[in-house]
């Protein structure tokens, strides 16, 4: 279960903030839309995210509901515009964490793999590679093994739905860690965080925000990397 409003997205807490944009750092296990069967959302904590704003701020992407770490929101909506059209361009960059069971042959390298929608009425549906999807690129890099699994850097250049979780896949052959649609859940969860987020802005410093290692992470023995942008 996610925890309660003052574990994640107090004020004094914030990765970022300022008068247009905010940073939280989610926790797994939240979504950020209501669930079609009903249940504890992002929505629940907007109102209290206002911090002295009349309007509550709004999500600008998304995140899995069990992936955890840096998510944005605009304060109005001209930035939340701008914000989007800033995600849509690719000038947003973003930096992941990510556990996987074993390791690369490779020290990095780029998983330039399209992907498309599919769904079937057993299994849902699920994100697959297919040459008629659309392109989808993640750049990556060993960080480091711990008793067999390792912590992979992810850098995607474009932003699909699911891309590092099939790209880990397909493209690393092992599913995340806990990853329950494309390997297996596990009790700690799935391991990939968003760990970094810059977002440039004309005529404004840009957002730069990031979120520390989860104490998921951790408890598989992991330790926060010290170079984030290595």
């Amino acid at each position: 279960m996610p925890p309660a409003f003052p574990d994640f997205c107090a004020e004094q807490a914030l990765p970022f903030s300022d008068g247009e944009a905010l940073v939280i750092d989610k926790p797994a296990g939240l979504p950020v839309s209501r669930p079609r069967k009903g249940g504890r959302s992002l929505e629940d904590f907007l109102p209290a995210l206002r911090f002295g704003f009349q309007r509550e701020p709004q999500p600008v992407h998304r995140l899995d509901q069990d992936t955890s770490g840096c998510l944005l929101l605009a304060r109005h909506a001209k930035a939340l515009k701008r914000f989007g059209a800033a995600f849509e361009s690719g000038a947003v960059s973003k930096v992941y964490w990510g556990v996987i069971e074993g390791l690369p042959e490779e020290q990095s390298g780029t998983i330039d793999l399209s992907l498309a929608k599919t769904s079937s009425a057993a299994d849902g549906w699920r994100i697959v590679p297919s040459p008629e999807g659309k392109r989808a690129v993640t750049h990556w890099r060993q960080i480091v093994t711990v008793e067999g699994r390792t912590l992979i850097e992810f850098r995607p250049e474009t932003g699909r739905t699911h891309q590092i979780r099939v790209h880990a896949l397909h493209g690393l052959g092992q599913p995340l860690v806990g990853d329950p649609v494309y390997g297996r859940s596990d009790p700690a969860g799935m391991m990939l965080h968003a760990a970094r987020l810059t977002l440039p802005r004309d005529g404004k410093p840009p957002i730069a925000a990031s979120a520390r290692l989860p104490d998921r992470f951790r408890k598989l023995g992991f330790a926060e990397p010290e170079d984030v942008d290595g």
